[in-house]
């Protein structure tokens, strides 16, 4: 094979999606955005797809259920699929809490890099009380630490902790998938 062939190949096993995953509060929207602004990619929140019900349910300080995401959940697999095709690469911001629900989107995935925002310091919690204008309620987070399902191996994570400034975990991620860039 030659070096141009070697080359193709590698470029077409890249990632074209990023799913950037967490509880509420641990940063994913920004994360992801500055993600998606340092890649040049298409910047996707998952929590643009909820139907109404659902947001008002969270409102409310209700967690949902398994019902309640499957939906969500198959429209996102949706979107993950179309970048997986080729047709635009994407950057999602969603919870993707479980394995179940990571599987129902379809991970893993060759061409899908997963990345964790972990809390190894406890700072959510603060950011959660001092966020405003959210329709997550701080109330909801312990029923998101009861579901978290920390990525397994095979899941192909990359794992970051959140104490760290979003510019600064953009970076981690860059240099830890050299092969996306």
């Amino acid at each position: 094979m030659t070096d141009a062939a070697v080359q193709a190949e590698e470029r077409d096993l890249s990632p074209r999606a990023f799913v950037v995953m967490g509880v509420c509060g641990a940063g994913k929207t920004e994360v992801g955005r500055q993600l998606a602004e340092a890649l040049q990619w298409t910047f996707v929140d998952a929590d643009d797809f909820h139907p109404p019900a659902n947001v008002e349910k969270m409102r409310a300080g209700t967690p949902l259920t398994d019902a309640d995401r499957w939906p969500w959940l198959d429209a996102l697999a949706a979107v993950l699929q179309k970048a997986t095709d080729g047709q635009h690469a994407i950057v999602l911001a969603c919870s993707a809490l479980a394995r179940r629900y990571r599987d129902r989107l379809g991970l893993p995935h060759p061409r899908i890099r997963l990345v964790h925002l972990d809390d190894a310091g406890g700072v959510i919690r603060e950011r959660m009380r001092l966020r405003a204008g959210h329709f997550m309620p701080a109330a909801l987070l312990d029923s998101q630490l009861a579901i978290l399902e920390r990525p397994a191996p095979d899941e192909r994570p990359i794992v970051v902790d959140v104490a760290s400034a979003p510019e600064a975990i953009v970076r981690d991620i860059l240099t830890r998938c050299p092969d996306s860039t």
